[in-house]
């Protein structure tokens, strides 16, 4: 079932411990994810191909109201429980800070991955990881644009 994707860090930590010592790759993203859309599928579509366990830190609630003022719009079990449907999606684990940083230290993955509108020496968590990738967005694509043009159509 697609909803048993989403842990918790402690359990995150013997997952990504014993899938190590198989020699898989482990890919870590993060993000809001708040309304998914084509260019979030295809984001975790092009991070999946860089190893072999994609897991993703999703925002918690509170961590998405303070970086992002009227936000979230969809509370953080659905938005987990939306991501776990995805094929790509290996693993899901909520954080409630402002930055990922305390989970990429708890997960250590091999390639830490983020939008192309991130330089990579400013990507959180660069310095605790071996290699760091960016992925281009689709083009006008964002949750942002999207919300706009809902109130616009009011």
């Amino acid at each position: 079932m697609s909803r048993d994707k989403i842990i918790d860090r402690s359990k995150i930590r013997e997952i990504i411990a014993s899938t190590k010592k198989t020699g898989k790759k482990i890919v870590f993203t993060n993000g809001c994810f708040d309304l998914i859309h084509i260019g979030h599928v295809r984001y975790l579509n092009e991070a999946k191909k860089l190893g072999d366990v994609l897991v993703i830190g999703l925002n918690a609630d509170a961590s998405v109201s303070s970086i992002k003022p009227g936000r979230p719009v969809n509370p953080e079990d659905q938005r987990a429980e939306v991501l776990a449907a995805l094929e790509s999606v290996d693993y899901i684990v909520l954080f409630s800070e402002d930055t990922p940083y305390d989970l990429i230290k708890a997960i250590q993955p091999d390639v830490l991955v983020k939008g192309a509108d991130w330089k990579k020496e400013d990507i959180v968590g660069n310095d605790l990881v071996k290699e760091v990738r960016t992925i281009r967005f689709v083009e006008g694509i964002s949750t942002s644009t999207i919300i706009e043009k809902i109130l616009k159509s009011k």
